[in-house]
C-alpha cells in the first residue's frame, strides 16, 4: 500500500471531533499545549490530553467540548459536524452581526426544500 493511501485511511478512521479540533487549533496558531491551557486544563496535562483528542484516543466530555470551543472561538457544533459546507458557515457564524444572522435565517427560510 502506498504512504500516502495509509495517511488518508488513518485521517478517515479520526472522528469528525478529532479532524475539526486539530484545524480549529492550527487555524488559531495555538500548540496542543496553549489551547489546553486557554480551555482550562492544567499546564502539565494540558498537550497530552490535546494530542489525544486529535488523534481520536480519547474524545472529551461536552463541557470540556465547549471550553474547547470557546478557547477557540468557534460553535461547539463545529467541532462534531461532517459537513464541509456546514463547518464553513459554523465559522463564519461568530463573526456576523445580529442582523445578518437574521437576514442569513430569512435566505434559509425563503428556500424551496427538496
Amino acid at each position: 500500500m502506498r504512504p500516502e493511501a495509509c495517511v488518508s485511511e488513518s485521517a478517515d478512521k479520526r472522528s469528525n471531533f478529532a479532524r475539526r479540533l486539530k484545524q480549529a487549533r492550527l487555524g488559531r496558531g495555538l500548540t496542543q499545549a496553549q489551547l489546553g491551557v486557554l480551555a482550562g486544563m492544567e499546564p502539565d496535562v494540558a498537550s497530552t490530553r490535546i494530542n489525544q483528542y486529535e488523534r481520536g484516543v480519547h474524545e472529551p466530555r461536552s463541557a470540556t467540548a465547549k471550553q474547547l470551543a470557546e478557547a477557540l472561538g468557534v460553535p461547539a457544533a463545529f467541532l462534531y459536524t461532517d459537513d464541509d459546507l456546514l463547518a464553513k458557515l459554523l465559522l463564519r457564524w461568530g463573526s456576523l452581526t445580529k442582523q445578518q444572522k437574521r437576514e442569513l435565517v430569512k435566505l434559509v427560510e425563503a428556500t424551496p426544500g427538496k
